[in-house]
């Protein structure tokens, strides 16, 4: 099966990019309710996500400089990536999707330049999975 068939389109993804400041990636990650976001460049390449905790230890370790107050001042590219949140490329296949969506809450997605182009989310795959698994109950191999 294609990947694409799984694919939230860019469009529909909350991101940041590395410009962005703590508060900016804070909020829209509370305003949507995620706990991670794809961190995308200018020139529109995946590079990597960010988490609530590689934002709270950031701050935490930051010697009482940053706070909600002063995150405006500080921007997303001085914070270290904790997880390795691994893309895939659109033309991979649902072996490799399965691999990382195992680790993953959902796995980003890149064209053959390495632009961001969407993600799958563990839940989609979880429900293609469940239909083979509900089959094979329903209809055991004879």
């Amino acid at each position: 099966m294609n990947i694409a068939f799984f694919l939230l389109p860019k469009s529909d993804v909350v991101t940041v990019t590395l410009d962005s400041t703590l508060r900016q990636t804070l909020e829209r990650m509370e305003f949507h309710r995620y706990t991670a976001v794809p961190i995308i460049s200018q020139d529109g390449a995946y590079v990597g996500t960010v988490t609530e905790g590689d934002l709270l230890w950031h701050m935490k370790n930051s010697g009482g400089k940053i706070n909600f107050e002063t995150a405006s001042k500080f921007l997303l590219k001085d914070v270290p990536l904790k997880m390795d949140i691994k893309p895939v490329f659109i033309d991979a296949d649902m072996e490799d999707l399965i691999n990382l969506a195992k680790v993953q809450n959902f796995v980003p997605v890149v064209d053959d330049r390495g632009r961001f182009i969407g993600i799958v989310r563990r839940s989609q795959i979880i429900e293609y999975c469940e239909k083979f698994v509900t089959r094979d109950v329903l209809e055991p191999k004879k």
